[in-house]
């Protein structure tokens, strides 16, 4: 169980960009906070190092980390699965901070449609889709938690059958 009153920060790594999402401090909703331009993997993860810095430096805090991880759609590792674990890995021992790897399967490209419909021109959408893939991911993994978590819920169907 994370701590509540703080926020998680996803990132969704790739070998030119790295997306980042942060959640609300109630851990339910998260939103894209922005997309960094990376040079190697060694700037990914000092990159990755300094954002989680500030944002866990802020009134607000950090919870916990969570890292995009790229899988085939039957399930085997990509080319970047490696990567994406040793990102998380370097984030678990630099910060301290529990880093969780989540499924990161087309959320690129379900962000892409979702940018599409309210934005045209591809050169904007292209420079917000890895911020709005790493929310789908935090999104699922904020979702994914809730799900799994015991306590007091009710949802639609409950009150429904009350």
């Amino acid at each position: 169980m994370l701590p509540l009153g703080m926020r998680v920060v996803a990132f969704d790594p790739g070998t030119r960009r790295l997306g980042v999402a942060v959640s609300d401090r109630s851990q339910t909703l998260a939103r894209p906070y922005a997309v960094v331009e990376v040079r190697d993997a060694a700037d990914l993860v000092e990159k990755a190092v300094a954002l989680v810095d500030r944002l866990a430096a802020d009134e607000d805090g950090l919870a916990a980390i969570v890292v995009g991880w790229p899988r085939r759609l039957n399930g085997e590792p990509t080319d970047a699965t490696a990567a994406a674990e040793a990102l998380a890995a370097a984030l678990r021992s630099r910060t301290g901070l529990p880093v969780f790897l989540q499924d990161e399967r087309l959320t690129s490209h379900e962000a892409d449609a979702r940018l599409r419909e309210r934005e045209r021109d591809w050169r904007r959408r292209k420079a917000r889709v890895d911020a709005a893939a790493a929310a789908l991911v935090l999104q699922d993994h904020l979702d994914g938690r809730a799900a799994a978590s015991p306590g007091p819920r009710s949802s639609v169907a409950d009150l429904a059958g009350r």
